[in-house]
């Protein structure tokens, strides 16, 4: 599954372990252990970037360099959703462009429900971080939960729903542990029509509860699946964990959906470069559909 180049952000040039990007109107240089082919743009290039991103010795930590005074934020787009990018310690930009693909098919996906129904279809976005596919839905015309552990990402995703004009928009923001919250919803017997679910490979709740991806995605899956209405239309399971693969996510939804029915498809989504030839494989996905 792919994803090109929108307005606001594009894949610029890639090689030699690193990629630069644009964002809005800024250039970024990250690193990309996979990028092992040569660049194609002149040094000047990358060298003029605006911001560049020297890693450390630890996973994903690592500080930003500048061309000029550090930027803050600025406003980004993607469809109806408004969000703002910013420099986070942890290399990425308190968004993660290659999941426009995914963007997209929920934007359709929801869409058509929406119009069918006299009822907006329930969406439930685990691990929704900043919020950018809850937005989505919800200007898709869905109703949606967004769950997150963190206070500070909670803060961001509303400021980014003050400024894509969805305040006003059915989304609930719950700062919580997901698989706590998960398990309560199942105990009320609460019903979703979709579900996002994107963990990371470690986390922290806001009470100290500990995420670890493959010892806890099995049963949080399986809760999962006892949340999906009798109508519901999909669920979404996303994971960048270097040791997981399309086909382990596809086969743990088969395993937990195998009385529902629908498809599943599965695979690796990948950031096209702005030449249209060579891509990044950035994370895995498994995504069932009625």
């Amino acid at each position: 599954m792919r994803t090109t180049g929108w307005a606001d952000y594009a894949l610029l040039d890639s090689g030699d372990g690193r990629k630069l990007e644009r964002y809005g109107p800024y250039t970024v240089v990250r690193p990309e252990p996979q990028c092992l082919w040569t660049p194609r743009l002149e040094a000047s290039a990358w060298e003029q970037a605006d911001a560049i991103f020297d890693p450390s010795d630890e996973e994903d930590a690592g500080r930003w360099r500048f061309q000029g005074s550090p930027l803050e934020a600025w406003p980004m787009s993607w469809g109806a959703a408004r969000f703002n990018a910013r420099f986070t310690a942890f290399r990425h930009l308190a968004f993660f462009p290659e999941q426009a693909a995914n963007w997209e098919w929920l934007d359709a996906r929801l869409r058509s429900a929406a119009a069918r129904s006299a009822e907006p279809p329930r969406v439930l976005n685990l691990f929704g971080y900043t919020g950018v596919a809850s937005l989505v839905c919800a200007a898709a015309g869905a109703a949606v939960t967004h769950v997150d552990a963190s206070k500070k990402a909670i803060a961001m995703a509303r400021e980014n729903a003050e400024l894509s004009h969805l305040a006003d928009r059915p989304i609930r923001w719950i700062c919580e542990d997901a698989r706590r919250y998960v398990q309560r919803e199942v105990r009320r017997g609460s019903r979703y029509d979709g579900i996002i679910l994107d963990p990371p490979k470690y986390g922290r709740g806001p009470t100290g509860e500990v995420w670890r991806l493959f010892e806890d995605l099995p049963e949080l899956s399986d809760l999962c699946a006892e949340l999906l209405s009798e109508n519901a239309s999909f669920l979404i399971l996303n994971a960048y964990a270097a040791r997981i693969s399309g086909a382990a996510l596809a086969g743990l939804l088969a395993d937990r959906l195998a009385d529902r029915g629908g498809s599943i498809e599965w695979g690796e989504l990948a950031l096209s470069e702005q030449s249209g030839d060579r891509e990044i494989g950035l994370s895995f996905y498994a995504r069932w559909a009625a």
